[in-house]
């Protein structure tokens, strides 16, 4: 009777510890399928069986640079906006209060500016957007805006970038995806103004390109 009761009490220790254990691994299953969906759900923020739009505003040719690095890496096509009044050297003075872009700067009315070509031909082709532009008084330089409010970025995963000597992105890119009002905006990236190709590269791998 005692040898029994041994037997019962080793064969209810060894249920217990049975359920212990599947219990841990159904844990550590689901801390693993939980991870996964983390990762599938990261690398699914940007479609990349489609193609890929690099839409850029350059007052001096430090953006138009990067816009090339980025079409080069991810094998995007290019658009260059291009104010129909093009901005001279003296137009972009932002230290004179009477320059062009200092009055538009102060006037917000005047920030407007029409662009010779604002719409893109097979738009609903393109899965990925960049928007590139300088930074112009902590913000985007006002031609993209043009460019942004003339099309929808339904279904479309858009990609700010900016360039300038020190200023940092800011609010630009938010600002941008306030007007907008569609799309999926990721937060973006600001290079300095002599960034380098590798500088662009290096960035774009971290978006799974």
């Amino acid at each position: 009777m005692k040898m029994k009761k041994i037997l019962v009490l080793a064969l209810g220790l060894l249920m217990v510890f049975g359920l212990s254990a599947c219990g841990n691994k159904a844990d550590s299953a689901s801390g693993a399928s939980a991870k996964e969906t983390k990762t599938e759900a990261s690398a699914q923020a940007i479609k990349h069986d489609g193609k890929v739009l690099v839409v850029y505003y350059s007052a001096s040719g430090h953006t138009k640079n990067v816009a090339s690095y980025i079409a080069t890496a991810t094998k995007g096509d290019v658009l260059e906006l291009q104010p129909a009044q093009p901005y001279s050297e003296a137009d972009l003075d932002y230290n004179n209060d009477t320059s062009r872009v200092s009055k538009e700067h102060k006037d917000e009315s005047l920030r407007n500016v029409p662009l010779v070509k604002d719409k893109v031909d097979n738009w609903s082709s393109y899965d990925t957007v960049f928007i590139g532009y300088p930074i112009w008084w902590g913000i985007a330089a006002w031609p993209v805006d043009t460019f942004v409010k003339a099309n929808d970025f339904t279904g479309k995963t858009v990609i700010p970038f900016a360039t300038s000597y020190s200023s940092g992105l800011g609010e630009s890119g938010k600002l941008l995806q306030k007007m907008a009002g569609t799309g999926n905006w990721l937060e973006g990236k600001r290079f300095p103004s002599g960034a380098s190709q590798q500088d662009v590269q290096d960035w774009i791998k971290t978006l799974g390109f």
